[in-house]
């Protein structure tokens, strides 16, 4: 049962081919668990279509199932593929899956937003039919991340009451490959890029499946857009001098291809090739410095939601999103609040947006919110409880190395969220904020700036952890969720408090807000401009962006959210959260025409001389 551990993206190359199984499986639910007890690792009978990639629950009538569910699949495995290592790689199943081959229990994966992948070369039987099966689960607690708990209803039914406010979506929601590959493999890739006027520099190192033999070289070469060679150099790690390169940015997403090349005895074992932009991120004082220039942060708090796909990839859909975005004039989005399916960073890469990149790190904190799912009792703060020190914390630690080792190597990743609306307001969250913030810098080659959210009006007085970020992020909804009402009054005055409080503490960080919004129905107007109407919208964003602009150390907006998505029930969700710009189907709203007409006129470096 061996778990690869690489987090390289399926490629076709010289030496490697990748087979898509995305499509039609078959499905069926486990409310009992009693799947693996009754042999369907062997024969799912009494099963039903499903798509592969998508969310389940868009496709049952039992739509916030929560329990054990299975998908199988039926493939024929090429005699042609003998000679090499097979390997099943799965983009995501949330939230955690056993995997079986003919079966027999090949691996498991805990974590429903990251890809694994299990080397199967000696459980298929090649030139017939291997039969490939997965039991999925979708259930959350204490120490999952993200967090919820498991309950049952009035009718003695198992439910999850998720600690977040956007759907418990599941299934296989990301695309499922086999990969034929060489025995000894090129395993992962990092780069780190130094710009030293007409020259920049390449710092690449290369980690192999096996490196004691003595035999074996390697050979790095970086191709620009017309396919000439720019650069090249041997050796595990090494440079690549690049005369005049082209800087990855916004306005002009450049990338290279870089091509690694094992060989043994000049016979060629492995190839991988992917594409990299040079172009450097960092923090100096109350800036963002892309490539040494200041950058000004212009879009959207996000989610993988869409019709019919739910969760699921939906390439269509997020190529949209990103012609939007662009259309708008945005320069970025955050990843909230799970990473994203790889296809959408290379997206990123290509077209040229900034990615604040989140891991599923949300729901820690003791909620009071009923249309959470909370009692609305507070027992026990969540940092205060041992859970969280002694099982929450180490797959936590797990969860960012991986975050960081899948998206270390993409342009686009400008910035790692560590943490969603935690409580920061113990003593017991510092250590623990300490560890993670800690682990992400430790695992990061290029020590990008980290950051985390704070929500409500955590601020300077009243959080704890504040001081681990190099980015301030506010979530703030003064004239929503407090100071409400159509007189916005009150929440300006909030706003100002809030800001000038960050002023005078002379943290000298930027600071960037990560949500704001309002919740608006598709449709609805009112003269007076009441909540929930295009025009309260309109107002409330008019507001805040005046406010942001009377504020050097401000340096993004990234509103919440970019469409409409699904929500858990309750009395404050309509069909799910309306905050969106857009609607979930992707038709807009008043306001999109005001945030084009801002972020058109707003330069990437605004503010950067102030």
């Amino acid at each position: 049962m061996t778990n690869t551990q690489s987090f390289l993206f399926p490629r076709n190359t010289a030496t490697r081919s990748t087979i898509s199984l995305d499509g039609i499986w078959q499905f069926k639910l486990d409310p009992n668990a009693s799947g693996e007890e009754n042999s369907w690792q062997n024969e799912l009978e009494d099963s039903s279509p499903m798509t592969v990639p998508s969310s389940f629950n868009e496709s049952i009538d039992d739509y916030d199932y929560a329990g054990d569910y299975w998908y199988e699949k039926k493939v024929t495995i090429s005699n042609l593929l003998k000679s090499q290592r097979l390997v099943i790689r799965f983009g995501a199943v949330t939230h955690r899956a056993t995997v079986f081959i003919n079966g027999i229990e090949v691996g498991q994966h805990e974590g429903g937003f990251m890809p694994f992948s299990f080397d199967i070369t000696d459980y298929v039987k090649f030139g017939y039919e291997n039969t490939i099966t997965v039991k999925g689960n979708n259930e959350l607690s204490h120490t999952t991340l993200p967090t919820g708990q498991v309950f049952f209803d009035a009718a003695g039914v198992k439910r999850v009451r998720p600690y977040f406010d956007f759907f418990n979506y599941a299934g296989i929601n990301r695309s499922v490959y086999l990969i034929s590959e060489p025995q000894n493999t090129i395993r992962d890739y990092s780069t780190t890029y130094e710009l030293k006027g007409d020259k920049s520099i390449v710092n690449y190192s290369i980690n192999l499946s096996e490196s004691d033999n003595d035999n074996l070289s390697l050979k790095v070469s970086l191709y620009d857009k017309n396919n000439n060679l720019v650069a090249d150099s041997d050796g595990l790690s090494g440079k690549l001098s690049v005369s005049k390169a082209h800087n990855w940015s916004p306005d002009s997403p450049y990338l290279y291809k870089i091509v690694i090349q094992l060989t043994d005895n000049s016979t060629l074992i492995d190839e991988y090739i992917d594409f990299i932009g040079i172009r450097t991120i960092e923090v100096m004082g109350d800036k963002i410095l892309l490539n040494g220039q200041s950058i000004y942060l212009k879009g959207f708090g996000r989610h993988e939601d869409s019709q019919a796909f739910g969760r699921g990839t939906n390439l269509a859909q997020q190529k949209q999103d990103f012609h939007l975005m662009k259309w708008m004039g945005a320069n970025s989005f955050r990843t909230s609040h799970y990473p994203y399916s790889e296809e959408i960073y290379q997206l990123a890469d290509e077209i040229g947006i900034l990615i604040i990149d989140e891991g599923p790190f949300v729901g820690l904190q003791e909620l009071s919110n009923p249309f959470l799912g909370s009692t609305g009792e507070i027992k026990e703060m969540f940092f205060d409880q041992p859970k969280t020190t002694t099982e929450l914390l180490p797959y936590h630690i797990q969860m960012v190395k991986d975050l960081i080792d899948r998206d270390k190597n993409h342009p686009s990743v400008i910035m790692w969220s560590l943490f969603n609306e935690p409580d920061t307001s113990t003593d017991s969250a510092v250590p623990y904020f300490k560890k993670i913030f800690e682990t992400a810098i430790e695992s990061d080659p290029q020590k990008r700036p980290r950051t985390f959210t704070l929500y409500g009006k955590q601020g300077v007085t009243d959080s704890k952890t504040y001081q681990f970020a190099d980015v301030i992020a506010l979530n703030r909804y003064y004239g929503w969720y407090s100071e409400a009402g159509t007189n916005l009054s009150d929440a300006a005055v909030e706003l100002h408090r809030d800001l000038d409080e960050w002023k005078n503490s002379h943290i000298n960080k930027p600071l960037i807000f990560t949500e704001y919004g309002a919740d608006t129905l598709n449709g609805y107007s009112s003269v007076n401009g009441e909540m929930w109407s295009a025009q309260f919208q309109q107002r409330y964003y008019a507001l805040y962006h005046k406010i942001f602009d009377e504020y050097p150390f401000v340096k993004g907006e990234q509103l919440w959210n970019f469409a409409d998505f699904k929500t858990t029930e309750g009395i404050m969700r309509v069909g799910g959260n309306s905050k969106g710009i857009f609607t979930r189907d992707r038709q807009p709203k008043p306001i999109v025409y005001d945030l084009k007409d801002r972020w058109t006129s707003l330069p990437n470096n605004y503010k950067a001389n102030k």
